[in-house]
């Protein structure tokens, strides 16, 4: 990873939890007791071993001590830890970064913001810890199993403007995807026009009926051995839109656990071969074109679309 200072010299790690003291009518002698009796399924030596490691603070940055007195009115930062957390399985790569944008490169099974027992390993921290940037923040997702390209903000002022660009459909999102395909043929085809909603269980989603709100336009490039290569232009960005578009003509993507139907992640096709590849828009605000292309590749035995 392109890496800027581990910790920001003011403020250290990223900390994006937040905590008030209240005032009450018998007020702990320390912060330290506070927090043990606030959070009583964690041990206060969990807490003294954050406190030693500097991973709590005041909102002005300063480190709490063991004997930080109680005041009410102040607000401590910390960040939520699990225990025995893995390290990823591959580093994000920055490919570009400015005073209001970053650009990373996402390796397929990294989730983008912490969640559930992905925090270290969720790429808003691993860039945070990078860059020291504490306000960063991503102006899109993509599924933990997705590969590519990501935009994030790096400061609060502009980052209606680059938000903003997404559900007015000013940017242009391009995927390839190698999926099972025995009957297509390159150079075919098709705009697939539904509705996506919450299916069962509800980390999966469903066409349902109703208004369209998932639109992607699809182009089979190669075709090879039951595979093809295709090229995705989501015109909508719902979660899991361009798998469950590709199954709904038929192809599958190499490595879906989800979709048509639920597998094992552990399945032995692979990871997900979904890849996030383009990005490109007008900045809305300099207005200076950008376009990003991601490093990596799928897992493709034909010839490579440019």
């Amino acid at each position: 990873m392109t890496a800027g200072p581990s910790e920001s010299a003011n403020t250290g790690l990223p900390l994006p939890s937040r905590l008030y003291l209240p005032k009450l009518d018998r007020a702990p002698a320390t912060i330290i007791e506070y927090l043990a009796a606030r959070f009583p399924r964690m041990s206060e030596q969990v807490w003294r071993d954050r406190i030693a490691r500097r991973t709590v603070r005041f909102d002005d940055g300063t480190p709490v001590r063991i004997d930080s007195r109680y005041r009410h009115g102040q607000t401590l930062l910390y960040r939520r830890e699990v225990p025995g957390e893995p390290e990823p399985g591959a580093e994000p790569v920055i490919l570009y970064q400015d005073d209001r944008i970053l650009v990373a490169d996402k390796p397929s099974g990294m989730v983008v913001s912490p969640t559930g027992d992905h925090l270290e390993r969720a790429l808003q921290v691993r860039l945070q810890r990078a860059t020291g940037l504490i306000d960063l923040a991503p102006m899109h997702r993509l599924d933990r199993d997705t590969a590519g390209l990501v935009l994030f903000s790096v400061e609060p002022d502009t980052r209606g403007a680059y938000h903003q660009m997404f559900p007015e459909r000013r940017i242009t999102k391009e995927y390839l995807a190698v999926a099972y395909a025995g009957q297509v043929r390159p150079g075919q085809q098709w705009r697939v026009e539904n509705r996506l909603e919450t299916g069962k269980p509800w980390y999966r989603q469903q066409i349902g009926d109703g208004p369209v709100n998932a639109i992607s336009d699809i182009r089979c490039l190669e075709q090879h051995e039951g595979r093809a290569l295709f090229r995705i232009h989501p015109v909508t960005g719902k979660q899991h839109q361009i798998r469950i578009h590709l199954a709904s003509i038929g192809c599958p993507i190499v490595g879906d656990t989800l979709y048509p139907e639920m597998r094992d992640r552990n399945a032995p096709d692979g990871p997900l071969q979904l890849l996030a590849r383009r990005l490109a828009f007008t900045d809305p605000v300099t207005g200076q074109p950008r376009r990003f292309v991601s490093l990596q590749s799928l897992d493709w035995s034909g010839p490579q679309a440019q």
